[in-house]
């Protein structure tokens, strides 16, 4: 095969694959993983189930995809993170309601003994901890206003980050989720 048809073949490949992953979005968001079926997605792009699996053998496979393109989107620059990069983190996802309810709705169910994503969630809220004690300690030093230390706060700043989440999703018109997020940011100490 010439150089520019394998380059061709190529770029058709993951162009499908990103059409697959997109198509899993959209089936977990509405089915939750355990609902979402690989016939669903499959049919959702046009291919058989067999075609699906040529692109991704598994549905965990499938799984590790869409978790891995959720972080694509959620990336923030390398180096130290802000407190207003966080405001801003929230505020771009209220633009993007499937994702967040992909998200929780493999979060929620990722509880569960057996799960294939749970293994992801522990060790991403782990990281996810970590780098909100970074963020807290270069906004606020050793201590916040309230005297707790950035490692006793950052699991508080995940919560109300994730929790105001679910509440968005599910009363899109009552929660402010960037305005609430801002709210809580002036309780520590920042201004709103």
């Amino acid at each position: 095969m010439p150089y520019g048809d394998a380059m061709n073949a190529r770029v058709r490949s993951a162009e499908r694959r990103a059409e697959i992953v997109r198509a899993a979005l959209e089936v977990i968001a509405e089915r939750g993983y355990r609902g979402a079926s690989l016939a669903a997605v499959a049919e959702r792009v046009g291919l058989t189930q067999q075609g699906l699996l040529h692109y991704f053998p598994t549905k965990e496979a499938l799984l590790v995809a869409v978790l891995e393109e959720r972080d694509q989107w959620d990336a923030v620059p390398a180096t130290q993170w802000r407190v207003d990069l966080l405001a801003a983190l929230v505020e771009y996802n209220a633009m993007r309601p499937g994702i967040i309810q992909t998200f929780s709705a493999l979060l929620g169910e990722s509880v569960t003994e057996g799960h294939p994503a749970r293994e992801y969630f522990t060790d991403r809220y782990r990281r996810v901890r970590e780098n909100m004690a970074g963020v807290l300690r270069a906004e606020y030093g050793e201590r916040l206003p309230s005297g707790l230390t950035p490692e006793r706060a950052a699991p508080l700043l995940v919560a109300v980050m994730d929790g105001l989440q679910y509440q968005w999703l599910l009363d899109p018109e009552s929660v402010d989720m960037p305005g609430a997020f801002r709210d809580f940011l002036a309780l520590l100490g920042e201004r709103a």
